[in-house]
């Protein structure tokens, strides 16, 4: 497959042409084959996308520091029972998605064998900037449907973060049903299955 024989150049910025010719659509089957054999690295800029192999945008300093800044405030307030990851695959149904910061049931050693699947998250959050129209269009229609209970986007083109609630699951146009937008120097509402947990402000996730 092209993205895999001619990888995207970051420092150029050019993209291989799409073939005109069928592109093999991937399950998650063959997507961890290909990783345990040494043909996708697991440091390799793709993820598994509703069945494609997609490149993951590259991350400026912004963009790790916000998400740093995000597991740390994260951490402070996240109950017993739960930790916080960032940039760790979550197994979806036709996707491996790595989102900039995960809330995970239970600990690390839980997932020795196996990613985190939607039943053992509690929140999903995407750090963006030129990854905006991805975060809102394909990574939100999947977390949707896989019933993500929230889903955070920080924009740090906006200096915001939009929190995603009440996801439809499984449709013809996956989408979550309330939409709230926090500006800097709003406070957000961390919760976990259903509780309110604690308050971050938005200020501290932005760099």
């Amino acid at each position: 497959m092209s993205v895999l024989t001619q990888p995207v150049s970051f420092a150029t910025g050019r993209w291989p042409a799409v073939p005109a010719d069928p592109i093999w659509h991937l399950n998650r089957n063959p997507y961890h084959a290909m990783i345990r054999a040494g043909i996708l690295a697991e440091d390799d800029p793709v993820e598994l996308l509703e069945g494609w192999l997609v490149a993951k945008m590259p991350k400026n300093p912004p963009h790790r520091l916000s998400t740093g800044l995000t597991r740390t405030a994260l951490e402070r307030v996240v109950p017993a029972g739960w930790y916080v990851d960032t940039q760790e695959p979550v197994t979806l149904e036709d996707s491996e998605p790595e989102p900039g910061v995960a809330v995970v049931r239970g600990k690390p050693r839980r997932y020795a064998s196996r990613h985190p699947g939607p039943q053992n998250v509690a929140l999903l959050v995407e750090v963006a900037e030129a990854s905006l129209e991805r975060d809102r269009g394909t990574k939100k229609r999947l977390y949707a449907a896989a019933r993500i209970p929230i889903y955070w986007i920080i924009d740090l083109l906006e200096n915001r973060v939009e929190v995603y609630t009440n996801p439809s699951g499984p449709a013809e146009q996956p989408e979550y049903g309330t939409c709230h937008v926090y500006g800097a120097s709003d406070m957000i509402p961390v919760v976990i299955e259903g509780s309110d947990v604690g308050r971050i402000t938005v200020r501290e996730l932005l760099p």
